[in-house]
C-alpha cells in the first residue's frame, strides 16, 4: 500500500509541475506509428500553399525543401501519391508560375500527383495555368472536382474556390460520389479549410461541404490556406467533438512564407507555424495512421493513429 500511495504521490507532484501543453499532450495518449491492420498500407503525402519565388531563386524557394521530403518517401516507396491542397503557385497561377517555379521543384513527381486548386490559381480568371498544367490530372472538364479509388479508400479532391451555381453543381456531384461509393475508409480534401485557427480562420462558406462530408462517414478532410499545420479532432457535421467525426488536418505548409496564428481552437489537438513540411499518411484497410515529416530538423512532431467509422 505504502509503495502504491508513493507512486500516486510522485506522479501527482510530476502532473502538478508539467508545463500545459506538455500534459495536455500526456493526456492524450501514446502516440502509435501505425496500426496492427491487414494489408500492407498505402502512403499518401500531403501539402498546399507551395511554390513562391517572387523573391528568390527556384533552387532556393521553400518549395524545394518540401520536394526533398517528397522524393525521399517516392524512393522508399515509388507507389505514394501526393495530394496538393490548392496554391500550388504565386502570386496569381499564371503559366509561367508553374513552369519556372512549381515545375522545377514539386513538378519533378508531377505524375505521382492527385492536385485540387486553391484561390490563388483562380487569380487569373479561369485559373488557366493550373488547368494548362496538370491536365485531365485536375479533373474532367476544368472542374476541379473529381474522385478515384485507391486501394480501400476512396479519395475526392474539391474545389473550394467555387461561388454560385458552380459551388452547388459541385455539392450534388458530391453528394451522389458519397451515395454510390460508400468506401469503408474515405478522404477528402480541398484549399480553405472549414475550421481554423490561422489568421484566415474559419471558412464559413464550407460549411455545406463539412456537413455533407461528416453526415456520410468520411473519416480524412485535408485542407490548407492558413500557412502552418493543425491536427483538429474529429468532429461532426455541426463543428463539435464526436468519436465518429471527420478529422481535418491543415497542411500549409509546401514551401510558402508560413503565418501567424490565432488562439487555438478548443478543437486544436496540435499545431506549428515554424516548420515546412508534408503530412504522410498511411492508409490501411480500416484505418490509418499520420505523421508530419519536417523539411528541416525540428523540435515539433506530431504522429498518430485512427480507425475508419
Amino acid at each position: 500500500m505504502t509503495s502504491v500511495l508513493s507512486r500516486t504521490g510522485r506522479l501527482r507532484r510530476l502532473l502538478i509541475c508539467l508545463p500545459l501543453a506538455a500534459l495536455l499532450a500526456a493526456c492524450a495518449g501514446p502516440s502509435i506509428r501505425d496500426l496492427a491492420l491487414p494489408g500492407n498500407a498505402t502512403v499518401v503525402l500531403a501539402a498546399g500553399d507551395i511554390a513562391d519565388c517572387r523573391r528568390v531563386d527556384p533552387s532556393e524557394s521553400g518549395a524545394q525543401k518540401t520536394a526533398r521530403v517528397v522524393e525521399r518517401e517516392l524512393a522508399r516507396d515509388p507507389a505514394t501519391l501526393v495530394l496538393t491542397l490548392g496554391d500550388h503557385t504565386y502570386p496569381v497561377g499564371k503559366p509561367a508560375e508553374f513552369n519556372d517555379c512549381y515545375e522545377p521543384s514539386w513538378g519533378r513527381f508531377k505524375a505521382r500527383t492527385m492536385p485540387a486548386p486553391g484561390n490563388h490559381e483562380y487569380y487569373t480568371p479561369g485559373a488557366p495555368g493550373y488547368y494548362g498544367y496538370f491536365g485531365a490530372q485536375a479533373g474532367p472538364a476544368g472542374r476541379g472536382y473529381h474522385a478515384r479509388s485507391l486501394g480501400p479508400w476512396r479519395l475526392i479532391a474539391i474545389n473550394s474556390a467555387l461561388r454560385g451555381e458552380a459551388f452547388a453543381e459541385q455539392l450534388a456531384w458530391l453528394a451522389d460520389e458519397l451515395a454510390r461509393n460508400p468506401a469503408g475508409c474515405t478522404l477528402a480534401f480541398f484549399h480553405h479549410p472549414p475550421f481554423s485557427s490561422g489568421g484566415h480562420a474559419n471558412n464559413n462558406f464550407m460549411l455545406p461541404v463539412w456537413r455533407l462530408l461528416a453526415n456520410n462517414g468520411v473519416d480524412l478532410v485535408l485542407a490548407a490556406h492558413d500557412h502552418h499545420y493543425e491536427r483538429l479532432a474529429p468532429l461532426d457535421a455541426e463543428g463539435r467533438p464526436s468519436h465518429h467525426g471527420a478529422r481535418e488536418f491543415i497542411v500549409g505548409t509546401g514551401g510558402s512564407t508560413l503565418s501567424p496564428l490565432r488562439l487555438p481552437l478548443p478543437v486544436t489537438q496540435a499545431r506549428d507555424n515554424t516548420t515546412l513540411g508534408v503530412l504522410k499518411l498511411s492508409l490501411r484497410d480500416g484505418g490509418y495512421g499520420w505523421q508530419f515529416l519536417p523539411a528541416v530538423p525540428t523540435e515539433f512532431s506530431d504522429e498518430g493513429h485512427g480507425l475508419c467509422h
